[in-house]
């Protein structure tokens, strides 16, 4: 299901907080969150479950959740 159109796009308040400091690298645990345009050009942490994946945020990226960059599961390849 979407999100309705008139509710807007999620954007936890914790990242709204960090836009106001550096965007060197930003540490995201909220991976339901929607990717905001005010991060373009920053370089972000995004948490899995278990670390931290280094993402580059560009101008296609915005719009999507940032749980769409960084993958949870490894998948083993058959031999």
């Amino acid at each position: 299901m979407r999100r309705s159109k008139w509710k807007g796009n999620f954007i936890d308040s914790s990242i709204i907080k960090l836009s106001n400091q550096n965007k060197k690298q930003l540490k995201i645990w909220s991976r339901r969150s929607v990717v905001p345009a005010f991060l373009i050009g920053a370089t972000v942490l995004i948490y899995n479950g278990k670390e931290f994946k280094k993402i580059k945020i560009t101008r296609e990226k915005v719009g999507f959740k940032f749980g769409e960059f960084s993958t949870t599961r490894r998948y083993k390849s058959k031999q």
